[in-house]
């Protein structure tokens, strides 16, 4: 089911027939080095069935993004509902492939979940939550309108500082 559509993106729910594309996305190296490692075939599935009950019980999740063009497999984007220095906040995340990183891709999705949120979800406050040294990830969050509000150990298991950007839904 499309969620969402962006001049060159459709975001969708994610199933159980995106796992070889996720499974590769989030078992690279590369695209999981701010991340406490990559993920297993296994846990990706499970990661996929997170975000099917996040459909279910919160009406939003994580969506794949597929290219207009030719339907091929460009990452995910969406919102989940993150716990930061003890407050439940409305997270806008991404990933993109590595061939379409740099492309203006995971800014325009994400500003296409950010417009949902406030629309959709009658959100005023969407988050992003970014390793320091994630340069790019924090040219995305500026290009959705977010800005740095703080840096904090309060996300996660609290043994690696992040920063918390934030914005108008």
């Amino acid at each position: 089911m499309t969620v969402l559509s962006t001049p060159r993106l459709l975001l969708r729910e994610m199933d159980e027939g995106d796992l070889d594309d996720f499974a590769a996305l989030l078992g690279d190296p590369q695209v999981m080095r701010y991340y406490p490692r990559p993920r297993t075939r296994a846990e990706t599935l499970e990661w996929i069935g997170r975000n099917r009950r996040r459909y279910h019980d919160d009406g939003h999740g994580l969506w794949t993004m597929r290219l207009r063009a030719d339907d091929s497999f460009a990452g995910d984007c969406g919102l989940t509902v993150q716990r930061v220095d003890g407050v439940d906040e409305l997270e806008l995340g991404y990933h993109v492939v590595p061939r379409l990183q740099r492309t203006g891709l995971a800014s325009e999705a994400a500003r296409a979940c950010r417009d949902h949120a406030h629309r959709v979800l009658g959100a005023r406050r969407v988050i992003a939550i970014i390793h320091p040294g994630n340069i790019a990830s924090q040219r995305v969050a500026l290009n959705a309108g977010l800005r740095l509000q703080k840096r904090t150990l309060g996300y996660g298991d609290g043994q690696q500082e992040v920063l918390i950007f934030a914005g108008e839904a």
